[in-house]
């Protein structure tokens, strides 16, 4: 009689567990099983400031739930994020004397058209290519390194975390270029 318990069992067990696969979705149960890894949302992910010593022990310890006072509101890290000028022109609370005397010894700022000054006195100094360059060299040279197969690799790192291997681990599928043609290589 226990035996005949003992082999009923797993059947049972088999028994409702088919039934029970399919109250879900495919994704939920992979996902009930860790086949499936969330990553966090990058938009909400934040950083904390890091702790420091207090210039003055004579502080008060903070309240508990009470917003930390050197971080920034979600609110104006989203209008930095949108206009870099806005961290700028963020007036300055607490600028201490030092601070101010490096600032006046800076110097004046840089002009508003800075990056269009560079890239106008390199564009005059880079030489220019004769008819005959270009004629002879009118091919670009080919990029150095290797061209990884975004597709391949995707399917390898998908295939490597579903097994709970290292993505590390195995070769890196690339690119490969056809090989030239007699004359290509002349034309």
């Amino acid at each position: 009689m226990l035996t005949n318990r003992l082999r009923l069992a797993p059947a049972l067990l088999l028994g409702a567990a088919v039934p029970l696969s399919a109250c879900g979705s495919g994704d939920s149960l992979a996902r009930n099983f860790g086949f499936v890894r969330d990553a966090p949302d990058e938009f909400t992910v934040t950083t904390q400031a890091p702790l420091s010593m207090p210039p003055d022990f004579a502080l008060r310890p903070p309240l508990p739930g009470a917003p930390r006072p050197q971080t920034r509101s979600e609110r104006l890290a989203a209008e930095e994020a949108l206009d870099p000028q806005v961290a700028l022109t963020a007036p300055q609370a607490g600028v201490t004397p030092g601070q101010q005397a490096l600032i006046a010894q800076a110097g004046e700022s840089a002009p508003a058209n800075i990056r269009s000054e560079v890239d106008r006195q390199a564009a005059a100094d880079r030489p220019s290519q004769s008819f005959v360059d270009r004629l002879m060299f009118w091919r670009s040279p080919r990029q150095p390194g290797e061209v990884v197969d975004a597709r391949q690799e995707s399917e390898r790192l998908r295939r490597d975390a579903a097994l709970g291997q290292n993505p590390a681990s195995g070769p890196t599928p690339i690119i490969q270029n056809k090989p030239k043609g007699l004359l290509e290589g002349l034309f």
